[in-house]
């Protein structure tokens, strides 16, 4: 039997390299800084590709190799400089790995804290520049000090475990952290970021970056911290306001800053921030250790060997690859199980408990367990920072954040002979989404109770009123006013006079200004943007 060739482009691990070296099915070649070029031209010759941040594996890379290429493995988190849908349109499968630099990103920021806590690195410039300053960096101690931590992943719950240790006191804000898993960590659990920044001493940020991170930590998050708070940013440039922080150090409401990754990388030094005295700052070193660098050249070989050997696919940041009778199959069906996910996402209250599929019908002859993953991809694709949520890691996504999910299989339903339901349980509360097949088109059949109808792709409103007279109308004057078409409406409600539910489809997206302009109706008690 042929051997699977395997190409490493980048430098990592001589440990990793050896490991795919001795296997006997593999044959590997080391061709450290191939110019994109060669790899273009060799690339046809290989199966597997091996690389860091220097290596760019664009569309043209996976056209070059002709379907020959199987699997890209990323030796680090990001996966920045590889085409991801460019992958996944030639079947090959990425790989990163995410927990390689986790104690190397968790030590980095809390390394910032100290030092900024202590003013060491001010005070070491002053005894170099033959100063003898000991009054000048009075410092803090952390003992009893409240720490706010903004994201409860991997990095963030060891960065928790050494702040406890330091003696302080943890409150914790993740959207997807469930309060027996915040009980298991011993912090105390926030709703809100504003909740968990409102008197805290020190903010460190552990998020990915999105539309809803964006510019997380600004003036007026700031301004909710006690004077001469610290903040850190070992995550990603953007999830702080730069502008906003530079303010309220010059205005001593925040005594400093310890910063890794910026807004704009390598940082403009002459804006004001990258010129205080109380800031610490180090070039995006959190994964720049030796022991990180050893851990992720030895995973990712590991991931290509196994891979390659056994067939087993581990943290793949891309959809696996499924055959084709399988994915004809189930296709239309994970589409709208991944929307029914996304819109709960949306329409449930963060820090759930649980999370629970229903089949009903013919559905339940399906894989469910596949079916269960992707409603998990769309419910919790914006949970982490550290890698993609995928068909591979959702559920050991979930099960780290303590959400507990549960499949159930029935004959049929009452109203439809097949049916996909899920449902949000929190405290005891619950809420759902449940959708169908009109013929062969997938539709969103149940919000919450209320029976509506809609696409499962696209952008929705979906608004909670009181059944009252003109409602529907100022919702649609709003929308004509930001000339935003409606291509669809459903109406339901509980009774003449009660709750009624609306559900708009949109050509597209609505303004922060009009979801404000409709919270101000008394009558309407929320108005949810969901993008499928």
């Amino acid at each position: 039997m042929a051997k699977h060739k395997i190409l490493v482009s980048d430098p990592i691990s001589e440990v990793g390299i050896e490991l795919l070296k001795q296997h006997p099915d593999l044959d590997v070649d080391v061709k450290i800084g191939i110019s994109p070029e060669d790899l273009l031209k060799v690339i046809s010759d290989y199966e597997g590709l091996v690389v860091r941040s220097q290596t760019k594996v664009g569309r043209d890379v996976f056209d070059a190799s002709n379907g020959s290429l199987k699997a890209v493995g990323r030796a680090g988190v990001g996966v920045d400089n590889i085409d991801r849908e460019a992958a996944t349109d030639h079947g090959v499968v990425v790989m990163n790995t995410p927990t390689g630099n986790t104690i190397s990103t968790a030590e980095h920021a809390f390394s910032l804290l100290t030092a900024l806590a202590r003013n060491i690195p001010q005070a070491h410039a002053s005894i170099v520049a033959g100063k003898w300053e000991r009054k000048a960096f009075q410092g803090v101690e952390l003992n009893q000090k409240r720490l706010a931590v903004l994201g409860m992943g991997r990095i963030g719950s060891e960065f928790a475990k050494r702040a406890q240790a330091f003696g302080m006191t943890v409150v914790a804000y993740d959207p997807f952290l469930s309060a027996s898993r915040a009980s298991s960590l011993k912090v105390e659990l926030a709703e809100s970021v504003d909740q968990a920044l409102t008197g805290a001493d020190v903010v460190t940020l552990h998020m990915p970056l999105n539309d809803e991170t964006k510019h997380l930590v600004d003036a007026k998050r700031l301004a909710l911290m006690n004077p001469g708070a610290l903040v850190i940013n070992c995550a990603r440039g953007g999830l702080v306001d730069e502008a906003a922080l530079s303010a309220a150090i010059e205005s001593g409401h925040v005594a400093g800053a310890g910063l890794d990754v910026y807004e704009v990388e390598p940082p403009n030094i002459s804006d004001p921030l990258f010129g205080h005295p109380k800031v610490v700052f180090t070039p995006h070193l959190g994964a720049s250790t030796a022991e990180a660098q050893e851990n992720v050249g030895i995973q990712v070989a590991e991931q290509i060997l196994s891979f390659f050997v056994e067939g087993s696919i581990t943290n793949a940041v891309n959809m696996p690859s499924l055959d084709g009778k399988t994915l004809e199959e189930l296709g239309p069906i994970l589409d709208m199980a991944k929307a029914l996910g996304r819109s709960l996402a949306k329409l449930a209250p963060s820090q759930a408990d649980a999370l629970r599929v229903n089949f009903y019908g013919s559905i339940a002859d399906l894989d469910t367990a596949l079916i269960t993953r992707m409603v998990l991809v769309g419910y919790l694709e914006n949970a982490r920072q550290e890698s993609q949520v995928n068909l591979v890691n959702a559920t050991a996504f979930a099960k780290q954040m303590g959400l507990r999910v549960t499949e159930s299989s029935m004959a049929e339903d009452a109203d439809f002979t097949e049916l996909l339901q899920v449902e949000v349980v929190k405290g005891e509360d619950r809420y759902s989404a449940s959708g169908t097949f009109f013929g062969n088109t997938p539709r969103i059949v149940e919000i919450n109770g209320h029976r509506v109808e809609a696409s499962t792709t696209g952008q929705l409103l979906v608004v909670e009123n009181d059944d009252t007279p003109g409602i529907v109308g100022l919702v649609g004057t709003l929308l004509g006013t930001e000339s935003l078409n409606i291509a669809n409406m459903s109406l339901s409600r509980e009774a003449q006079g009660g709750r009624a539910l609306t559900l708009i489809e949109l050509d597209s997206q609505p303004s922060a200004s009009l979801l404000e302009a409709l919270a101000k109706n008394p009558s309407i008690h929320q108005a949810t943007p969901v993008s499928l």
